[in-house]
Protein backbone atom coordinates (compact mmCIF):
# COMPACT_ATOMS: atom_id res chain seq x y z
CA UNK A 1 0.00 0.00 0.00
CA UNK A 2 0.94 3.75 -0.57
CA UNK A 3 1.59 5.67 2.48
CA UNK A 4 2.09 9.24 2.19
CA UNK A 5 2.84 8.86 -1.25
CA UNK A 6 5.50 6.47 -0.10
CA UNK A 7 5.21 2.66 -1.31
CA UNK A 8 5.19 0.44 1.73
CA UNK A 9 4.96 -3.36 2.18
CA UNK A 10 4.79 -3.73 5.42
CA UNK A 11 1.94 -1.70 6.71
CA UNK A 12 -1.33 -3.14 5.12
CA UNK A 13 -2.60 -5.63 7.61
CA UNK A 14 -5.91 -7.65 6.21
CA UNK A 15 -7.20 -9.28 9.07
CA UNK A 16 -8.46 -8.06 12.51
CA UNK A 17 -7.37 -8.67 16.20
CA UNK A 18 -9.90 -12.11 15.33
CA UNK A 19 -8.29 -13.36 12.51
CA UNK A 20 -11.16 -12.02 10.17
CA UNK A 21 -10.32 -10.73 7.10
CA UNK A 22 -11.27 -6.89 7.23
CA UNK A 23 -11.24 -4.82 3.48
CA UNK A 24 -10.03 -1.86 3.48
CA UNK A 25 -12.56 0.90 2.13
CA UNK A 26 -11.97 2.52 -1.07
CA UNK A 27 -10.86 6.31 -0.95
CA UNK A 28 -11.68 8.48 -4.81
CA UNK A 29 -15.59 8.35 -4.09
CA UNK A 30 -16.68 11.28 -7.05
CA UNK A 31 -19.21 10.69 -9.43
CA UNK A 32 -19.72 11.02 -13.25
CA UNK A 33 -23.09 13.10 -14.34
CA UNK A 34 -24.85 13.11 -17.18
CA UNK A 35 -25.06 16.71 -16.55
CA UNK A 36 -22.74 19.37 -18.67
CA UNK A 37 -22.30 21.48 -15.32
CA UNK A 38 -21.34 18.20 -13.16
CA UNK A 39 -17.43 18.34 -11.69
CA UNK A 40 -16.95 15.18 -13.69
CA UNK A 41 -19.54 15.34 -16.63
CA UNK A 42 -20.35 12.60 -19.17
CA UNK A 43 -18.09 12.74 -22.39
CA UNK A 44 -17.11 10.17 -24.75
CA UNK A 45 -13.67 9.57 -24.64
CA UNK A 46 -12.88 11.57 -21.21
CA UNK A 47 -12.73 8.73 -19.06
CA UNK A 48 -10.63 5.69 -18.77
CA UNK A 49 -11.01 2.30 -16.98
CA UNK A 50 -7.70 0.61 -15.42
CA UNK A 51 -8.62 -3.09 -14.88
CA UNK A 52 -7.04 -6.73 -13.84
CA UNK A 53 -8.92 -9.58 -15.94
CA UNK A 54 -7.91 -11.39 -12.55
CA UNK A 55 -9.88 -9.46 -10.18
CA UNK A 56 -13.50 -9.53 -9.37
CA UNK A 57 -14.46 -5.80 -8.71
CA UNK A 58 -12.49 -4.79 -12.12
CA UNK A 59 -14.70 -7.52 -13.35
CA UNK A 60 -17.87 -6.05 -12.56
CA UNK A 61 -17.07 -2.39 -14.15
CA UNK A 62 -15.60 -4.25 -17.20
CA UNK A 63 -18.48 -6.42 -17.82
CA UNK A 64 -20.76 -3.43 -17.59
CA UNK A 65 -18.78 -1.32 -19.96
CA UNK A 66 -19.69 -4.16 -22.22
CA UNK A 67 -22.49 -5.15 -21.92
CA UNK A 68 -23.65 -1.28 -22.60
CA UNK A 69 -21.74 -1.23 -25.40
CA UNK A 70 -19.16 1.49 -23.91
CA UNK A 71 -15.45 0.36 -25.80
CA UNK A 72 -15.86 3.39 -27.68
CA UNK A 73 -16.51 5.95 -25.47
CA UNK A 74 -14.23 4.74 -22.19
CA UNK A 75 -10.90 3.40 -23.05
CA UNK A 76 -9.53 0.49 -21.15
CA UNK A 77 -6.37 -1.35 -20.07
CA UNK A 78 -5.22 -4.20 -18.73
CA UNK A 79 -2.29 -4.47 -15.89
CA UNK A 80 0.08 -7.66 -15.51
CA UNK A 81 -2.01 -10.64 -13.47
CA UNK A 82 0.50 -11.53 -10.89
CA UNK A 83 0.54 -9.02 -8.21
CA UNK A 84 3.74 -9.72 -5.98
CA UNK A 85 5.86 -7.02 -3.89
CA UNK A 86 5.58 -4.05 -5.87
CA UNK A 87 1.83 -4.42 -6.20
CA UNK A 88 -0.17 -4.38 -9.79
CA UNK A 89 2.19 -3.46 -12.62
CA UNK A 90 1.89 -2.52 -16.15
CA UNK A 91 4.44 -4.68 -19.05
CA UNK A 92 5.36 -4.57 -22.90
CA UNK A 93 2.51 -7.04 -22.91
CA UNK A 94 0.13 -4.82 -20.99
CA UNK A 95 1.18 -1.30 -20.77
CA UNK A 96 -0.14 2.11 -19.18
CA UNK A 97 -1.49 3.32 -22.63
CA UNK A 98 -1.77 7.38 -20.95
CA UNK A 99 1.58 8.08 -19.01
CA UNK A 100 3.91 4.57 -20.09
CA UNK A 101 4.08 4.86 -15.78
CA UNK A 102 5.65 0.91 -14.86
CA UNK A 103 3.58 0.29 -11.55
CA UNK A 104 -0.72 1.23 -10.76
CA UNK A 105 0.42 3.29 -7.96
CA UNK A 106 2.03 5.90 -10.49
CA UNK A 107 -1.03 6.57 -11.15
CA UNK A 108 -2.64 6.84 -7.52
CA UNK A 109 0.24 9.13 -6.78
CA UNK A 110 -0.71 11.27 -10.03
CA UNK A 111 -4.24 11.81 -8.64
CA UNK A 112 -2.95 12.55 -5.00
CA UNK A 113 1.38 12.31 -4.30
CA UNK A 114 0.64 12.25 -0.14
CA UNK A 115 -2.34 9.02 -0.49
CA UNK A 116 -2.26 6.76 1.80
CA UNK A 117 -4.13 3.25 1.43
CA UNK A 118 -4.42 0.06 -0.79
CA UNK A 119 -3.54 0.31 -4.85
CA UNK A 120 -6.73 -1.18 -6.04
CA UNK A 121 -8.50 -2.03 -8.97
CA UNK A 122 -10.99 -1.16 -10.94
CA UNK A 123 -9.95 2.79 -11.40
CA UNK A 124 -11.89 5.27 -13.60
CA UNK A 125 -9.52 7.84 -14.69
CA UNK A 126 -10.19 11.48 -15.88
CA UNK A 127 -7.67 12.25 -18.59
CA UNK A 128 -9.09 15.95 -18.73
CA UNK A 129 -8.53 16.74 -14.74
CA UNK A 130 -5.70 13.60 -14.76
CA UNK A 131 -7.05 12.17 -11.25
CA UNK A 132 -8.63 9.50 -10.34
CA UNK A 133 -12.69 9.81 -10.02
CA UNK A 134 -13.39 6.77 -8.17
CA UNK A 135 -12.10 3.39 -6.91
CA UNK A 136 -15.50 1.98 -5.67
CA UNK A 137 -16.68 -0.87 -7.94
CA UNK A 138 -20.08 -1.22 -7.06
CA UNK A 139 -20.62 2.54 -7.85
CA UNK A 140 -18.32 2.96 -11.27
CA UNK A 141 -20.22 -0.32 -12.15
CA UNK A 142 -23.43 2.10 -11.28
CA UNK A 143 -22.08 5.03 -13.41
CA UNK A 144 -21.22 3.09 -16.47
CA UNK A 145 -24.67 1.63 -16.45
CA UNK A 146 -26.62 4.90 -15.73
CA UNK A 147 -24.79 8.14 -16.69
CA UNK A 148 -23.23 7.00 -20.50
CA UNK A 149 -26.51 6.24 -22.39
CA UNK A 150 -25.53 8.69 -25.12
CA UNK A 151 -22.83 7.10 -25.90
CA UNK A 152 -23.94 3.73 -25.26
CA UNK A 153 -24.44 1.55 -28.30
CA UNK A 154 -26.54 -0.92 -26.67
CA UNK A 155 -30.10 -0.55 -25.29
CA UNK A 156 -28.99 -2.32 -21.95
CA UNK A 157 -30.21 -0.78 -18.29
CA UNK A 158 -28.93 -2.80 -15.79
CA UNK A 159 -30.88 -0.91 -12.90
CA UNK A 160 -34.24 -0.34 -14.51
CA UNK A 161 -37.28 1.23 -13.21
CA UNK A 162 -39.65 -0.44 -11.31
CA UNK A 163 -36.76 -3.07 -9.83
CA UNK A 164 -33.85 -0.67 -8.48
CA UNK A 165 -34.83 -1.30 -4.79
CA UNK A 166 -35.07 -4.97 -5.58
CA UNK A 167 -31.59 -4.87 -7.43
CA UNK A 168 -30.06 -2.81 -4.46
CA UNK A 169 -30.49 -5.46 -1.91
CA UNK A 170 -29.77 -7.72 -3.63
CA UNK A 171 -26.15 -6.42 -4.61
CA UNK A 172 -26.37 -5.85 -0.25
CA UNK A 173 -27.51 -9.72 0.05
CA UNK A 174 -24.99 -10.84 -2.31
CA UNK A 175 -21.44 -8.80 -1.09
CA UNK A 176 -20.59 -10.02 2.63
CA UNK A 177 -21.46 -13.80 2.14
CA UNK A 178 -20.43 -14.29 -0.96
CA UNK A 179 -18.84 -11.71 -2.91
CA UNK A 180 -16.34 -10.72 0.09
CA UNK A 181 -17.45 -14.13 1.89
CA UNK A 182 -15.07 -16.14 -0.46
CA UNK A 183 -12.12 -13.56 1.06
CA UNK A 184 -13.00 -13.54 4.57
CA UNK A 185 -12.38 -17.41 4.33
CA UNK A 186 -9.82 -17.44 2.18
CA UNK A 187 -7.71 -15.08 4.14
CA UNK A 188 -8.93 -16.09 7.34
CA UNK A 189 -5.88 -16.19 10.29
CA UNK A 190 -7.98 -18.02 12.76
CA UNK A 191 -10.63 -21.68 12.54
CA UNK A 192 -13.68 -19.64 14.11
CA UNK A 193 -13.12 -16.76 11.42
CA UNK A 194 -12.72 -19.42 8.43
CA UNK A 195 -15.54 -21.64 9.55
CA UNK A 196 -18.10 -18.46 9.90
CA UNK A 197 -17.04 -17.55 6.75
CA UNK A 198 -17.25 -20.68 4.93
CA UNK A 199 -20.61 -21.15 6.63
CA UNK A 200 -22.08 -17.89 5.85
CA UNK A 201 -21.08 -18.39 1.86
CA UNK A 202 -22.37 -21.82 1.58
CA UNK A 203 -25.50 -20.75 3.11
CA UNK A 204 -26.19 -17.99 0.60
CA UNK A 205 -25.21 -19.87 -2.32
CA UNK A 206 -27.65 -22.65 -1.34
CA UNK A 207 -30.24 -19.86 -0.89
CA UNK A 208 -29.60 -18.52 -4.02
CA UNK A 209 -29.37 -22.08 -5.72
CA UNK A 210 -33.28 -22.47 -4.44
CA UNK A 211 -34.30 -18.80 -6.15
CA UNK A 212 -32.42 -19.70 -9.14
CA UNK A 213 -34.73 -22.70 -9.13
CA UNK A 214 -37.67 -20.87 -10.24
CA UNK A 215 -36.44 -17.58 -11.82
CA UNK A 216 -34.26 -16.95 -14.45
CA UNK A 217 -32.00 -13.86 -12.26
CA UNK A 218 -31.23 -12.66 -9.20
CA UNK A 219 -33.87 -10.45 -9.42
CA UNK A 220 -36.76 -12.07 -11.69
CA UNK A 221 -36.93 -11.61 -14.87
CA UNK A 222 -34.39 -9.24 -15.85
CA UNK A 223 -30.51 -9.46 -16.02
CA UNK A 224 -29.29 -6.65 -13.55
CA UNK A 225 -26.21 -5.53 -11.44
CA UNK A 226 -27.05 -7.67 -9.50
CA UNK A 227 -26.49 -11.14 -11.81
CA UNK A 228 -23.24 -8.82 -12.65
CA UNK A 229 -22.00 -8.88 -9.14
CA UNK A 230 -22.71 -12.43 -8.37
CA UNK A 231 -21.61 -13.64 -11.76
CA UNK A 232 -17.95 -12.36 -10.99
CA UNK A 233 -17.55 -14.31 -7.98
CA UNK A 234 -19.03 -17.68 -9.57
CA UNK A 235 -16.79 -17.78 -12.61
CA UNK A 236 -13.94 -17.79 -10.20
CA UNK A 237 -15.39 -20.23 -7.71
CA UNK A 238 -14.19 -23.47 -9.40
CA UNK A 239 -10.83 -22.77 -10.37
CA UNK A 240 -9.50 -20.25 -7.77
CA UNK A 241 -11.93 -19.89 -4.20
CA UNK A 242 -12.66 -23.74 -4.21
CA UNK A 243 -9.19 -24.88 -3.75
CA UNK A 244 -7.33 -21.96 -3.00
CA UNK A 245 -9.51 -19.99 -0.25
CA UNK A 246 -10.45 -23.62 0.55
CA UNK A 247 -14.21 -22.89 0.42
CA UNK A 248 -14.57 -26.46 -0.72
CA UNK A 249 -17.99 -27.85 0.47
CA UNK A 250 -19.18 -27.99 -3.30
CA UNK A 251 -17.60 -26.65 -6.41
CA UNK A 252 -20.67 -24.30 -8.38
CA UNK A 253 -20.86 -26.95 -10.88
CA UNK A 254 -22.18 -29.58 -8.28
CA UNK A 255 -25.03 -26.54 -7.97
CA UNK A 256 -27.54 -27.15 -11.15
CA UNK A 257 -29.25 -23.23 -11.41
CA UNK A 258 -25.85 -21.89 -10.26
CA UNK A 259 -23.83 -23.77 -12.64
CA UNK A 260 -26.24 -23.51 -15.46
CA UNK A 261 -26.80 -19.63 -14.71
CA UNK A 262 -23.49 -18.91 -14.99
CA UNK A 263 -22.81 -20.67 -17.86
CA UNK A 264 -25.96 -18.50 -19.45
CA UNK A 265 -24.46 -15.32 -18.43
CA UNK A 266 -21.08 -16.64 -19.45
CA UNK A 267 -22.73 -16.94 -23.08
CA UNK A 268 -24.25 -13.54 -23.53
CA UNK A 269 -22.79 -11.47 -25.86
CA UNK A 270 -19.48 -10.09 -24.80
CA UNK A 271 -19.10 -11.58 -21.75
CA UNK A 272 -17.00 -14.23 -22.58
CA UNK A 273 -14.37 -11.64 -23.60
CA UNK A 274 -14.48 -10.07 -20.29
CA UNK A 275 -13.35 -13.70 -18.40
CA UNK A 276 -9.56 -14.75 -19.15
CA UNK A 277 -9.13 -17.96 -16.59
CA UNK A 278 -5.45 -17.68 -17.54
CA UNK A 279 -5.26 -14.27 -15.40
CA UNK A 280 -7.57 -15.17 -12.68
CA UNK A 281 -5.38 -18.83 -11.85
CA UNK A 282 -2.21 -17.11 -11.98
CA UNK A 283 -3.03 -14.21 -9.86
CA UNK A 284 -4.53 -15.86 -7.14
CA UNK A 285 -2.07 -19.17 -6.96
CA UNK A 286 0.94 -17.08 -7.61
CA UNK A 287 0.28 -13.84 -6.28
CA UNK A 288 -0.49 -15.13 -2.43
CA UNK A 289 2.32 -16.47 -1.20
CA UNK A 290 0.86 -16.67 2.30
CA UNK A 291 -2.03 -18.72 0.98
CA UNK A 292 0.20 -20.57 -1.50
CA UNK A 293 3.59 -20.34 -0.77
CA UNK A 294 5.06 -22.68 -3.15
CA UNK A 295 3.29 -20.27 -5.85
CA UNK A 296 2.57 -23.62 -7.82
CA UNK A 297 -0.89 -22.87 -10.45
CA UNK A 298 -3.01 -25.70 -10.61
CA UNK A 299 -3.80 -27.48 -13.60
CA UNK A 300 -7.70 -28.14 -13.15
CA UNK A 301 -10.24 -27.97 -13.26
CA UNK A 302 -11.41 -29.03 -16.62
CA UNK A 303 -14.99 -26.93 -16.65
CA UNK A 304 -16.76 -25.78 -20.08
CA UNK A 305 -18.27 -22.30 -19.53
CA UNK A 306 -19.93 -22.84 -23.08
CA UNK A 307 -21.54 -26.25 -22.59
CA UNK A 308 -25.60 -25.70 -22.82
CA UNK A 309 -27.41 -24.78 -19.93
CA UNK A 310 -31.23 -25.29 -19.08
CA UNK A 311 -31.93 -21.37 -18.09
CA UNK A 312 -34.45 -20.89 -21.23
CA UNK A 313 -37.27 -22.89 -18.96
CA UNK A 314 -37.48 -20.06 -17.51
CA UNK A 315 -38.84 -16.42 -18.06
CA UNK A 316 -36.62 -13.64 -19.33
CA UNK A 317 -37.24 -10.04 -20.38
CA UNK A 318 -33.92 -9.78 -21.36
CA UNK A 319 -32.55 -6.73 -23.70
CA UNK A 320 -32.53 -7.46 -27.49
CA UNK A 321 -29.40 -6.20 -28.19
CA UNK A 322 -27.98 -8.99 -25.56
CA UNK A 323 -29.42 -11.25 -28.62
CA UNK A 324 -27.03 -10.65 -31.60
CA UNK A 325 -23.35 -11.25 -31.98
CA UNK A 326 -20.25 -10.30 -30.27
CA UNK A 327 -18.42 -7.76 -31.40
CA UNK A 328 -14.42 -7.55 -31.27
CA UNK A 329 -12.61 -8.27 -27.84
CA UNK A 330 -11.22 -5.29 -25.93
CA UNK A 331 -7.23 -6.20 -26.38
Amino acid sequence: MLVDGQWRTDAYESTNEEGEFDRQETSFRDRVRSDADAEFPAESGRYHLYISRACPWAHRAAMTRRLKGLEDAISLSVVEPVRIDDGWEFSETHPDPLYGEPYLRDIYTRADDEFTGRVTVPVLWDKETETIVNNESREIMRMLNTQFDEYATRDVDLWPEGHREEVDAALDDIYEPINNGVYRAGFAETQKAYDEAVGDLFDALDRWESVLSEQRYLVGDVLTEADIAMFATLIRFDHVYHTHFKCNRRAIHEYPNLWNYTKELYQLPGVAETVNVDHITRHYYRSHGDVNPKRLVPVGPDVDFDAPHDRDRLDANLPSDLAGDAAPADD
